[in-house]
């Protein structure tokens, strides 16, 4: 008896909690996430990374030898009929298609699981790349080499970038960067690549060799990529619209859309831009090398600094870096060592926003719905990717280095407004924490993986905003010399040149 009562004892609080689990639906989503265990910042994670650094190096890194294949095709008027513009339009659907597919891919990630997706996505690229080596007229390209590979890119991608931000914290930053780097040093890789086998051996021949190696690679990657915690991916993969409601979501997402543009017009406009002011082709492909060369080198870089001294900070400078470099650099730049220069400085900044915007977004929106957001994210950012290499084109007068003035100021100007509004991020973020009166960042730096940023609960929030109240009025009352600065509240007008500029770690 003694034993059953004991046994009964103990067992009734659990019952009494599952019962009230089972009542309350959100509260068992916050129990389980209470009980899952914190990132383990390294281990398998590191796995992980690596497979994401492939599957970047064979997805955008591939994409990268467009390039090569643009340049040839202009070059010897394969398809007699096709304008400078379709090209370009090319290049930008296999960008931003990857894209627009983000709420398709989130609907495969729930009902048919991370990996199935990755391997359908692999299959998609190759079959896209193999396609494209038999293409007889430009449509063609526009349906293996922009619609297809754009499709495959994004399952690939999008799936794994997002589950890499639960399997770190402390070193999320440059876990994300190094995987982001597989881009530049994939690219670098594959745009020489591409130039040599498209002059010894042919366009179709160099589609099938990156058909093959993308498979191989991709194959392997979505066999090891592996996510973290099945209940809380499960939570991440709904598509929230109401996300964009939230002002801090908004300034990340036009901060993206504006950089987009900049950064896919600099990305195919410096390979012909080279040979516009009489460089041969080779150096124009070399120096689209050099550019994916400063992306894969510059990405983990940022992303260790980002890490130590905060991620807007760094994110932030790199933006306003680029932009100056774009502005001042490329628009007196009329030599091939300027170019040289200006392409490897170029390329380690101009890339900044793919590999700061996760850790920026989790730790914005919190881990449980970043997946969301990003996916929304991405979807946000099909306009400014499949336009932006036509807009600098229609912006180029001629040939001639004066020419491109106009799509260099363009290019500039975008990274240059897109900094505003991470500025103006900066000092929401300020504000937030002046609001909770805690410093940024902790020194372990899990708050975006163990806890949200959105709104206290209403109940919370209420008793915050009464507390405060009564402080402010109380403090009010007080003649100005007694008044204690610590208990000032903090604007309710977050945007100030104060917050932008503050000397915190963000």
């Amino acid at each position: 008896m003694g034993s059953d009562r004991t046994t009964r004892s103990h067992a009734s609080p659990a019952a009494s909690a599952s019962s009230q689990q089972s009542q309350d639906p959100e509260r068992a989503v916050s129990s389980t996430s209470r009980l899952e265990e914190g990132p383990p910042d390294g281990g398998y994670g590191w796995v992980c990374t690596a497979c994401a650094f492939l599957i970047n190096a064979h997805t955008a890194g591939v994409n990268s030898s467009w390039a090569i294949f643009l340049d040839y095709f202009v070059s010897h008027h394969t398809y007699p009929d096709a304008t400078r513009w379709q090209y370009a339009l090319i290049g930008g659907l296999s960008i931003s298609q990857s894209l627009v597919v983000s709420p398709v891919i989130s609907i495969s990630n729930h009902f048919l699981g991370v990996r199935f997706t990755m391997v359908f996505g692999a299959i998609v690229v190759f079959l896209s790349m193999l396609a494209a080596s038999y293409a007889t007229k430009v449509w063609h390209l526009f349906l293996t080499q922009g619609f297809l590979f754009g499709w495959g890119t994004g399952f690939l991608y999008i799936t794994g970038t997002s589950m890499l931000p639960p399997w770190f914290s402390s070193r999320q930053s440059l876990a994300i960067g190094f995987a982001a780097s597989g881009a530049g040093i994939g690219g670098l890789g594959y745009t020489l690549a591409a130039g040599y086998l498209v002059n010894e051996f042919g366009v179709p021949w160099t589609y099938r060799f990156l058909a093959y190696c993308s498979l191989v690679f991709n194959l392997i990657s979505a066999v090891l990529l592996k996510e973290r915690g099945k209940a809380l991916a499960t939570e991440c993969r709904v598509f929230v619209l109401s996300q964009f409601r939230r002002v801090e979501v908004l300034l990340i997402f036009t901060w993206g859309f504006l950089t987009q543009l900049g950064y896919i017009s600099l990305l195919y406009s410096l390979p012909s831009f080279a040979t516009s002011i009489g460089l041969s082709t080779r150096q124009g492909s070399l120096l689209g090398a050099l550019l994916n060369l400063g992306l894969g080198v510059g990405r983990p870089i940022i992303g260790y600094y980002s890490d130590a001294y905060g991620r807007i900070n760094m994110a932030l400078c790199m933006t306003v870096l680029c932009a100056l470099l774009c502005l001042v650099l490329w628009t007196l730049a009329n030599s091939y060592g300027a170019l040289v220069v200006f392409a490897i400085a170029s390329g380690a900044v101009c890339g900044t926003f793919w590999s700061a915007v996760p850790p920026i977004l989790a730790d914005v929106v919190g881990i449980q719905n970043f997946a969301s957001s990003f996916g929304m994210l991405c979807f946000s950012l099909v306009l400014p990717t499949t336009f932006a290499d036509s807009i600098a084109m229609e912006l180029i007068r001629g040939t001639g280095e004066a020419n491109y003035v106009p799509s260099q100021i363009f290019v500039g100007s975008m990274f240059l407004t897109g900094a505003v509004f991470l500025a103006s991020l900066r000092a929401w973020k300020v504000w937030q924490l002046e609001l909770r009166g805690s410093p940024p960042y902790a020194d372990d730096q899990t708050s975006s993986l163990t806890s949200s940023s959105s709104p206290p609960p209403p109940a919370a929030g209420a008793a915050a905003g009464a507390a405060a109240t009564r402080t402010a009025s109380q403090n009010q009352s007080l003649p100005q010399s007694e008044r204690s600065p610590e208990s000032a509240v903090p604007s309710q007008w977050w945007l100030t040149p104060r917050r932008m500029f503050a000397l915190k770690r963000i």
